[in-house]
């Protein structure tokens, strides 16, 4: 069976991503726009409702808009942008966040693709809440390194340029610095936490790799734990998940040297779980490729679950 897919976007970073993933697959058929009709709301729309399958990749107030075009009930819509991912009348598209998640994203016609700093953020941390070791009500303190691919063309093309000239951009830089990025409201939602998380995210001199470290206290758990016990937590909450895989406690055996490679999962959509540290502190990273999971690969996968085909298809 062959089904009808439309990106909307498909100029920008995770919309070229996307087509990546599809182009070798016989199962699907891509309709393009042609370039100069690419803001022709007619033509979007016409294309929209002639799909099986929309990818939104577009800034939120397009991303709104182009939802709206919809009179097909048979289109289903996967909006990579943030404007839907805590609408209750759409289905978070993170088909491991728990065992009903994939039922709901089978049924719907509406999925929001999840951030990238969500996601790596999410898988770490809702097992824990799940499993009632961390209290809904902890406040978390978290970061999160990423390569530049995560700012699209703008950023991408900055460091580009930078590494052509004299003045590079060497260095790490921390941004979001007033503590309201705009993955914070799918972060709280969907660990089951019911405060926001400090969360300050920065940005590398590497084009892509991601990873989110949260810092525990074992002390506000509910009861004693020890690392050991907090990953055998989170490798049970996601047994059998084929793109997930949490790594045992063994320092030597899961960094290089004692240095946590932000890359090691580039070209997949894998992610890596991890657990560091002792009694009286601890650490929790989990690590992706911020255009892979953390984006494009999440927005197949998702469809994949939503048609029934083998939930892997076209992904690594």
């Amino acid at each position: 069976m062959s089904y009808k897919v439309f990106v909307d976007g498909q100029e920008g970073t995770t919309g070229l991503q996307i087509n990546e993933y599809l182009a070798q697959r016989a199962d699907i058929e891509i309709l393009k726009i042609d370039a100069d009709k690419r803001k022709d709301l007619a033509e979007r729309k016409r294309l929209i409702n002639a799909s099986d399958i929309t990818f939104l990749c577009l800034p939120d107030a397009a991303a709104k808009e182009s939802a709206s075009l919809v009179d097909n009930p048979n289109t289903c819509i996967i909006d990579a942008s943030t404007a839907h991912r805590v609408d209750p009348d759409w289905v978070f598209g993170l088909p491991e966040l728990c065992p009903e998640q994939r039922a709901k994203i089978r049924a719907s016609k509406r999925i929001a693709n999840p951030g990238c700093h969500a996601t790596a953020f999410i898988l770490a941390l809702r097992p824990l809440v799940a499993a009632g070791l961390l209290p809904a009500a902890t406040q978390i303190a978290a970061n999160s390194i990423t390569g530049y691919s995560g700012g699209g063309k703008s950023m991408i093309a900055d460091y580009e340029a930078a590494a052509a000239s004299t003045t590079q951009l060497k260095a790490p830089r921390p941004y979001a610095l007033a503590l309201a990025h705009k993955h914070l409201p799918e972060m709280q939602a969907y660990t089951g936490l019911t405060v926001a998380p400090i969360f300050q995210p920065i940005v590398g001199p590497f084009y892509k790799g991601l990873a989110v470290t949260a810092y525990l206290q074992p002390a506000q758990f509910t009861r004693a734990a020890t690392p050991a016990d907090v990953q055998k937590i989170i490798a049970d909450y996601y047994a059998g998940e084929r793109f997930i895989n949490v790594l045992p406690v063994d320092l030597d055996a899961t960094t290089d040297g004692g240095f946590f490679n932000v890359e090691a999962n580039n070209g997949s959509n894998r992610v890596d779980i991890a657990v560091f540290g002792n009694a009286e502190r601890m650490l929790v990273i989990a690590r992706l490729d911020n255009l892979g999971k953390g984006a494009s690969g999440a927005a197949v996968q998702a469809m994949n679950v939503h048609l029934g085909v083998e939930e892997s298809a076209g992904l690594l």
